[in-house]
Order: structure tokens, then sequence, then C-alpha cells
């Protein structure tokens, strides 16, 4: 094969297919339509098949992309998603709601002289091809006995259960809701993330045996200690993510007509508000909604309410639209669907109507000043800039704090945020007991919170003493490194017979 060069592969990124705006706002389907498969093979020949491909260390579970794009490219699509699955089970949920823009695709080779390699939308494709063929890699597991609970079946949960399971462990998820997914299911609308393909690859976890009990919220049916001393299980995991929302506490916040994103996406995306009374969970939306924040939560709380009937949706955002910190894919599609901005500007009160209800929001302007601690410039008040507009609905999404029930109910050290502690195995301080992903970090990506998962089933292994084949076939060390034939990582193990 001649070797590619930044010339002759094709120069444009393939663009991906989607709803136009004035029909998507009226629906809940997807608003990208997906690569067709002469998409994805254009696509995939932008690879240049590096030798050092810095997209494999970007990416935060180390997915060998070089390598299932070159299957693409020969059409090995079934290759593709083994190479792709063997780090990655969630590739349809990843493809779609990763920042690849932040992650693998920032440093793409080819991104230096053209737009990146669209890994993001391969991944994508290729995650829908095999729900569509059904594939699933299911590889033969024996038993070893160990039994390890998981809490929470998010991104986290998902990841840690899986590699524990590959390894023969008795795995039993958690999960606080009615159906599975955590953040990826009550926190992400079905126009970005539909729950059928949340379904199809939490299938794949299930058909490696994985058990998932619903409705089961630990902290207060049972304790994290109570796992380990009463419930028969070996380790633990922890990963309930970070949803206890924040607020500003600026007067008006207790007024009829406030909640969270969190609140919001839940009662819609998990309850089915929208449908009510189909459903009895009621949401009581307001016909000119606020939100306060520019994130990817901002982003889908305010285009779910425009998807509702909202009249009139308006962002409201303490600094410029250049440091917006949503995707600039997501921040695009508000902007075309017709969410009003409101840049360099801060709520100082939410307005009474007299009867307890919200009926609009004071603000004041903002100017950037120095750099803060996050290297962002500082939003300076400016003197005299208050003004007003009426709204009936103010929604918070400025960020959350750590889910505080497993913290007020067992003996896990926190750090001063309340977010569990752990060391740099993702160990707490309860041997046997692990945690990763939000309830760790504070909030971060869906791949990013998979990669705690996988990197604290490695020391769980560790722990209970399963040695992994990477461990076991390494290099063979020179004679003179040996004593007695045996290596030197070898030379504290012992070969016991157990009485039967």
């Amino acid at each position: 094969m001649t070797p590619k060069t930044i010339r002759t592969i094709p120069q444009e990124r393939t663009p991906m297919p989607e709803q136009a705006p004035v029909e998507r706002v009226r629906n809940f389907s997807e608003v990208a339509l997906g690569y067709a498969l002469g998409d994805a093979r254009r696509e995939s020949e932008r690879c240049l098949m590096c030798n050092d491909p810095k997209c494999i260390a970007g990416c935060p579970v180390a997915v060998d992309i070089p390598g299932f794009i070159r299957k693409i490219c020969a059409g090995d699509l079934r290759g593709a998603y083994d190479v792709l699955t063997g780090e990655n089970l969630l590739p349809a949920v990843c493809g779609r709601v990763c920042p690849q823009e932040e992650q693998c695709e920032q440093v793409c080779t080819v991104g230096d002289s053209l737009a990146p390699v669209a890994v993001g939308r391969l991944e994508r494709w290729l995650g829908d091809l095999a729900i569509e063929q059904g594939w699933a890699n299911v590889p033969y597991r024996e038993p070893n006995g160990y039994r390890a609970g998981i809490v929470g079946s998010g991104p986290a949960g998902i990841a840690c259960a899986a590699d524990l399971a590959k390894a023969g462990c008795e795995v039993i998820v958690y999960e606080a809701f009615q159906a599975p997914g955590g953040v990826l299911r009550y926190g992400i609308p079905e126009f970005r993330l539909p729950n059928s393909v949340i379904d199809a690859e939490i299938n794949n976890l299930l058909k490696l045996g994985v058990k998932i009990e619903c409705n089961t919220l630990v902290g207060r049916l049972f304790t994290i200690e109570q796992m380990l001393n009463e419930l028969g299980f070996h380790a633990v995991f922890i990963g309930t993510g970070a949803g206890y929302p924040k607020f500003m506490g600026i007067p008006g916040e207790s007024l009829n007509g406030v909640l969270s994103a969190n609140e919001l996406l839940t009662r819609c995306n998990l309850m089915q508000a929208g449908k009510f009374p189909q459903f009895d969970t009621p949401l009581h939306l307001g016909r000119r909604v606020a939100v306060i924040g520019a994130g990817n939560t901002a982003m889908d709380a305010m285009r779910v309410s425009l998807r509702l009937g909202a009249e009139k949706v308006y962002c409201v955002y303490r600094r410029s639209r250049a440091e917006c910190p949503a995707r600039a894919e997501e921040l695009l599609h508000a902007e075309e669907e017709g969410v009003e901005f409101h840049w360099l500007t801060a709520p100082v009160e939410v307005l009474d109507d007299g009867r307890g209800n919200v009926r609009g929001l004071r603000n004041l302007r903002m100017e950037l000043g120095e750099p803060d601690d996050s290297g962002r410039r500082r939003p300076v008040p400016v003197a005299g800039s208050e003004y007003e507009f009426a709204a009936d609905m103010v929604v918070y999404a400025i960020g959350t704090n750590a889910n505080p029930i497993i913290g007020q109910t067992s003996k896990l050290r926190l750090n001063k945020w309340g977010y569990i502690a752990t060391d740099e195995n993702l160990a707490t301080s309860l041997a046997g007991v692990y945690a990763g992903g939000d309830i760790v970090t504070g909030a971060a990506t869906v791949i990013q919170a998979m990669g705690a998962g996988r990197r604290a089933a490695r020391s769980i292994k560790a722990y209970l003493g399963l040695v992994e084949t990477d461990v076991v076939y390494r290099a063979t060390p020179e004679m003179a490194e040996r004593s007695f034939g045996v290596e030197p990582w070898a030379k504290n193990f012992a070969r016991i017979r157990l009485a039967a």
C-alpha cells in the first residue's frame, strides 16, 4: 500500500447529515442522522495511519483508533468493531456524546493542516452498525469465586462491571433509578442520545453475565459496609456520579418556577414529563424559560424546553461566547434552534410576581478582566448596568456537587468538597472499596468516567489477586537475571493445593 500523505487524502472532513432546525425543534428524534457506509469509508481514508499515533494517548481509554480505522478501510467491519470494543464497551454512546474535539481529535496529525479525522463520527457509525447487525464480543469466562458490587450504572460503573465480569467475577450493579444508564439516561436528551442506543449497549453488558438491580438506593437500603460484611461482596466500586445541583444563593431562588437542570432533564428524559398526563410526572414548563449557565447540560435544558413548547428560551452566562464551555456543535445547534443568548450577563435576583411565582430575572452586565485560577478571564461587573427581562421559569445549570448519600451513610473519607477521597489506584479509605468518575473528580466526560471505571477494575483485580494476561506474559528476562530459573517478579509466589 502506498503511504498516505496530507496531500493524497480527502481534504474536506465528511459532513454529518442533520435534521433541519425548523423541523427538529418540534421533535425529540436525533438531530445528527449518522454516516452512511460511503461517508464512513471516505472519512476513514483521511486517517494517515501514523507510526506514532497521538490519538490513542488522547483517548481516556486508549482505543486503538488507527487500528479500527485501518480495518474499515480494508472492508473488515466486524474486525473494526472488535478492535474498537477491545477498549470501549459503548462505542455508539461515546461516538455521540464524548467531546472528541478536546481529546483524540485535538491531537490528530491531520488536524495540523486540515480538519482532523472525525473519529467520533466513525465510532458512532461502527457502534450503530454493530447494533443493527447484532454484534457482541462475549469471551469465555472462568468463574473465579469472587463477587463484586457496583454502585451506579453510569459510564464508570458499566466499564468497571464489564472488566470484572470478563475476569470471571460475579458482578451485581445497583442502580437507584428505575432503568440503568445513569447520567446517560437521565441527563442526556433523546435527540442527542436515544434510549434505544443505551439499551442496546447495556444489553452487551448483560451478555457478560452482569446482573443489574434497579430501584436500589445504596446508602438507604443497605450501606457500603453492609455490602462487604453482610451481602458477601469481596470488593465494591462506587460510581454514583455527582448529581447534586448547585445554586447561586441569590434572592428569589425559593420561588415556584426555579429548578435545576438536573431536575428538568430527569423529569423529561427518564420520567416522560413531556408526555403528561399520559405519564404521571408533572413539569409545569414556563412559557419564557431562562437557563443560567452555558455548558452542555445548559444546552440540553434549553433545547428540551423548546421542544416541550416554551415560547422563548434564554441563556444567561457571565462570560462571552468564546469562553462558553459547551461543545461547539451543541452551541451551534442551540443558536440554530432559536435560543436567545445573553452573554456577559450575571443574574442578581429572581423576581417575584407577588404570589410566590417567578416573573423575571434581574441581571448585571459583565466585562472580562484578568484570568482567574481556571485560566479564563474573570468576569467583572459593569457599574450601573442592571436590567431585567420577563421569565416564568428559571433553570440552574451551573454545575453539580457530589451525591451526598454515600458519604453520609458510610465511613468513607471525603475530601474538602465532599467527593470520595481515593489514592492513585482509586482505592478509598475502606479496604476493598474503590471509587471513580464524577464522585471522585467532579463533573467530567463519559469517556473519562469509563477510563476511571476500567482503572478501578484493574486495581480491584490486583486487590483480589487476579493476575492479568499482560502481567503473566511479559518479556522474558535474560538468564543472568533469573535465580534458579525463577524470574525476579515471581520470587514471592508459591504453588499451593487446597484440601478438598
